[in-house]
Protein backbone atom coordinates (compact mmCIF):
# COMPACT_ATOMS: atom_id res chain seq x y z
CA UNK A 1 0.00 0.00 0.00
CA UNK A 2 1.30 3.44 -0.94
CA UNK A 3 2.27 5.47 2.10
CA UNK A 4 0.99 8.99 2.62
CA UNK A 5 3.19 12.04 2.30
CA UNK A 6 4.61 12.69 5.77
CA UNK A 7 3.42 15.75 7.66
CA UNK A 8 5.87 18.29 9.03
CA UNK A 9 5.15 20.01 12.36
CA UNK A 10 7.46 22.95 13.11
CA UNK A 11 7.91 23.32 16.86
CA UNK A 12 7.55 26.94 17.95
CA UNK A 13 9.79 26.20 20.94
CA UNK A 14 12.63 26.90 18.48
CA UNK A 15 11.03 29.99 16.94
CA UNK A 16 12.05 33.59 17.55
CA UNK A 17 9.57 34.56 20.27
CA UNK A 18 10.09 38.25 19.59
CA UNK A 19 8.53 37.55 16.18
CA UNK A 20 6.30 34.59 17.02
CA UNK A 21 3.34 35.59 14.88
CA UNK A 22 5.59 36.14 11.86
CA UNK A 23 7.30 32.81 12.48
CA UNK A 24 3.99 30.92 12.55
CA UNK A 25 2.82 32.61 9.35
CA UNK A 26 6.17 31.90 7.69
CA UNK A 27 6.01 28.21 8.63
CA UNK A 28 2.53 27.91 7.13
CA UNK A 29 3.58 29.73 3.97
CA UNK A 30 6.58 27.40 3.68
CA UNK A 31 4.36 24.32 3.55
CA UNK A 32 4.10 23.17 7.17
CA UNK A 33 1.17 20.84 7.89
CA UNK A 34 0.65 21.68 11.57
CA UNK A 35 2.18 23.80 14.31
CA UNK A 36 3.62 21.99 17.33
CA UNK A 37 3.34 23.68 20.73
CA UNK A 38 5.54 22.27 23.51
CA UNK A 39 4.12 23.00 26.96
CA UNK A 40 6.45 22.39 29.93
CA UNK A 41 5.68 22.97 33.60
CA UNK A 42 9.09 22.73 35.28
CA UNK A 43 7.89 19.62 37.13
CA UNK A 44 7.28 16.82 34.63
CA UNK A 45 10.33 18.13 32.77
CA UNK A 46 13.09 20.42 34.14
CA UNK A 47 12.13 23.43 32.05
CA UNK A 48 9.28 25.91 31.79
CA UNK A 49 7.80 27.05 28.50
CA UNK A 50 4.41 28.35 27.40
CA UNK A 51 0.78 28.19 28.42
CA UNK A 52 -2.69 28.62 26.93
CA UNK A 53 -2.12 32.32 26.32
CA UNK A 54 0.41 31.49 23.59
CA UNK A 55 -2.03 29.14 21.87
CA UNK A 56 -4.70 31.83 22.08
CA UNK A 57 -2.32 34.38 20.56
CA UNK A 58 -1.35 32.30 17.53
CA UNK A 59 -4.76 30.72 16.89
CA UNK A 60 -6.03 33.59 14.69
CA UNK A 61 -2.79 33.66 12.70
CA UNK A 62 -2.95 30.23 11.07
CA UNK A 63 -5.41 27.77 9.62
CA UNK A 64 -3.09 24.89 10.48
CA UNK A 65 -3.75 22.38 13.23
CA UNK A 66 -2.36 23.48 16.58
CA UNK A 67 -0.74 20.34 17.97
CA UNK A 68 -0.39 20.96 21.72
CA UNK A 69 2.01 18.65 23.55
CA UNK A 70 1.53 18.75 27.33
CA UNK A 71 4.74 17.80 29.12
CA UNK A 72 3.13 18.48 32.48
CA UNK A 73 1.92 16.71 35.61
CA UNK A 74 -1.84 16.39 36.10
CA UNK A 75 -2.56 17.37 32.48
CA UNK A 76 -6.30 16.96 32.96
CA UNK A 77 -6.29 20.18 35.02
CA UNK A 78 -5.42 22.29 31.95
CA UNK A 79 -7.27 20.48 29.17
CA UNK A 80 -10.19 22.90 29.16
CA UNK A 81 -7.89 25.95 29.12
CA UNK A 82 -5.96 24.71 26.10
CA UNK A 83 -9.11 23.62 24.27
CA UNK A 84 -10.67 27.03 24.89
CA UNK A 85 -7.47 28.73 23.68
CA UNK A 86 -7.76 26.97 20.31
CA UNK A 87 -5.88 23.68 20.44
CA UNK A 88 -6.95 21.19 17.78
CA UNK A 89 -5.14 18.17 19.19
CA UNK A 90 -3.91 17.76 22.76
CA UNK A 91 -1.26 15.16 23.59
CA UNK A 92 -0.65 13.95 27.14
CA UNK A 93 2.07 11.66 28.44
CA UNK A 94 1.30 8.09 29.41
CA UNK A 95 3.72 8.60 32.31
CA UNK A 96 1.53 11.43 33.68
CA UNK A 97 -1.88 9.76 33.28
CA UNK A 98 -2.83 6.97 35.69
CA UNK A 99 -6.17 6.70 33.86
CA UNK A 100 -5.25 7.38 30.25
CA UNK A 101 -8.63 6.35 28.87
CA UNK A 102 -10.40 8.90 31.07
CA UNK A 103 -8.01 11.68 30.01
CA UNK A 104 -8.45 10.82 26.32
CA UNK A 105 -12.23 10.87 26.79
CA UNK A 106 -12.02 14.29 28.46
CA UNK A 107 -10.02 15.67 25.53
CA UNK A 108 -12.57 14.37 23.06
CA UNK A 109 -15.36 15.79 25.19
CA UNK A 110 -13.82 19.23 24.75
CA UNK A 111 -14.00 18.88 20.97
CA UNK A 112 -10.28 18.20 20.41
CA UNK A 113 -8.44 15.24 19.00
CA UNK A 114 -6.32 13.33 21.52
CA UNK A 115 -2.77 12.05 21.53
CA UNK A 116 -0.57 10.07 23.89
CA UNK A 117 3.20 10.52 24.20
CA UNK A 118 5.85 8.17 25.51
CA UNK A 119 9.34 9.05 26.76
CA UNK A 120 12.53 7.20 25.72
CA UNK A 121 13.05 5.32 29.04
CA UNK A 122 9.43 4.12 29.21
CA UNK A 123 8.84 0.61 27.84
CA UNK A 124 6.54 0.61 24.85
CA UNK A 125 4.27 -1.89 26.63
CA UNK A 126 3.05 1.05 28.73
CA UNK A 127 0.87 1.79 25.69
CA UNK A 128 -0.25 -1.77 25.04
CA UNK A 129 -4.02 -2.11 24.99
CA UNK A 130 -4.49 1.64 25.62
CA UNK A 131 -4.64 3.03 22.09
CA UNK A 132 -8.34 2.60 21.37
CA UNK A 133 -9.73 6.06 20.69
CA UNK A 134 -6.29 7.68 20.47
CA UNK A 135 -5.78 9.93 17.43
CA UNK A 136 -2.00 10.28 17.63
CA UNK A 137 0.89 8.44 19.26
CA UNK A 138 3.89 10.67 19.90
CA UNK A 139 7.22 8.90 20.36
CA UNK A 140 9.82 11.10 22.02
CA UNK A 141 13.21 10.64 20.41
CA UNK A 142 15.01 12.73 23.06
CA UNK A 143 14.44 13.07 26.78
CA UNK A 144 11.88 15.89 26.92
CA UNK A 145 12.55 19.28 28.41
CA UNK A 146 15.12 20.95 26.19
CA UNK A 147 15.50 21.61 22.48
CA UNK A 148 18.60 20.85 20.44
CA UNK A 149 19.27 17.32 21.77
CA UNK A 150 20.59 14.46 19.64
CA UNK A 151 18.19 11.94 18.12
CA UNK A 152 17.96 8.55 19.90
CA UNK A 153 17.61 5.90 17.17
CA UNK A 154 16.72 3.15 19.64
CA UNK A 155 13.22 4.64 20.06
CA UNK A 156 12.37 3.63 16.51
CA UNK A 157 11.54 0.17 17.86
CA UNK A 158 8.62 1.86 19.67
CA UNK A 159 7.48 3.32 16.35
CA UNK A 160 7.59 -0.09 14.70
CA UNK A 161 5.61 -1.63 17.56
CA UNK A 162 2.98 1.13 17.32
CA UNK A 163 2.69 0.47 13.58
CA UNK A 164 2.14 -3.23 14.28
CA UNK A 165 -0.49 -2.58 16.96
CA UNK A 166 -2.30 -0.15 14.67
CA UNK A 167 -2.44 -2.70 11.90
CA UNK A 168 -3.37 -5.64 14.12
CA UNK A 169 -6.19 -3.76 15.88
CA UNK A 170 -7.45 -1.90 12.81
CA UNK A 171 -6.89 1.48 14.47
CA UNK A 172 -6.37 4.78 12.69
CA UNK A 173 -4.02 6.85 14.88
CA UNK A 174 -1.06 8.52 13.26
CA UNK A 175 2.47 8.28 14.65
CA UNK A 176 4.48 11.39 15.42
CA UNK A 177 8.12 11.66 16.46
CA UNK A 178 9.70 14.55 18.33
CA UNK A 179 13.33 15.24 19.16
CA UNK A 180 16.49 15.66 17.11
CA UNK A 181 14.65 15.46 13.79
CA UNK A 182 16.85 16.87 11.05
CA UNK A 183 17.54 15.98 7.43
CA UNK A 184 19.98 13.24 8.48
CA UNK A 185 17.59 11.60 10.99
CA UNK A 186 14.22 12.08 9.29
CA UNK A 187 14.71 9.23 6.76
CA UNK A 188 15.13 6.61 9.49
CA UNK A 189 12.03 7.91 11.31
CA UNK A 190 9.99 7.77 8.11
CA UNK A 191 11.29 4.31 7.26
CA UNK A 192 10.21 3.06 10.71
CA UNK A 193 6.66 4.25 10.05
CA UNK A 194 6.32 7.81 11.35
CA UNK A 195 3.56 9.92 9.81
CA UNK A 196 4.35 13.26 11.44
CA UNK A 197 7.80 14.76 12.07
CA UNK A 198 8.22 17.48 14.69
CA UNK A 199 11.16 19.72 13.84
CA UNK A 200 12.43 22.78 15.67
CA UNK A 201 15.91 24.03 14.90
CA UNK A 202 15.86 22.13 11.60
CA UNK A 203 13.34 24.74 10.38
CA UNK A 204 13.28 27.82 12.59
CA UNK A 205 16.43 29.86 12.30
CA UNK A 206 17.27 28.45 8.88
CA UNK A 207 17.46 30.68 5.81
CA UNK A 208 14.77 28.93 3.76
CA UNK A 209 11.92 27.30 5.69
CA UNK A 210 10.29 25.91 2.56
CA UNK A 211 13.47 24.15 1.44
CA UNK A 212 13.96 22.69 4.93
CA UNK A 213 10.39 21.38 5.08
CA UNK A 214 10.65 19.87 1.60
CA UNK A 215 13.90 18.13 2.52
CA UNK A 216 12.46 16.70 5.75
CA UNK A 217 9.50 15.31 3.82
CA UNK A 218 11.62 13.18 1.50
CA UNK A 219 11.13 9.47 2.10
CA UNK A 220 14.08 7.04 2.04
CA UNK A 221 14.91 5.78 -1.45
Amino acid sequence: MERKTPKIAPSILAADFARLGEEVRAAEAAGADLIHVDVMDGRFVPNLSMGPIVVEAIRPLTRLELDVHLMIVEPWSLLEAFARAGADLITVHVEACPDLADTIARIHGLGCRAGVAINPPTPVDALKGKLQGVDRVLVMSVNPGFGGQSFMPEVLDKVRQAVAWRQDAGLAFDIEIDGGIKTNTAPAALDAGCDVLVAGTAIFGQADYAACIAELRKRPA
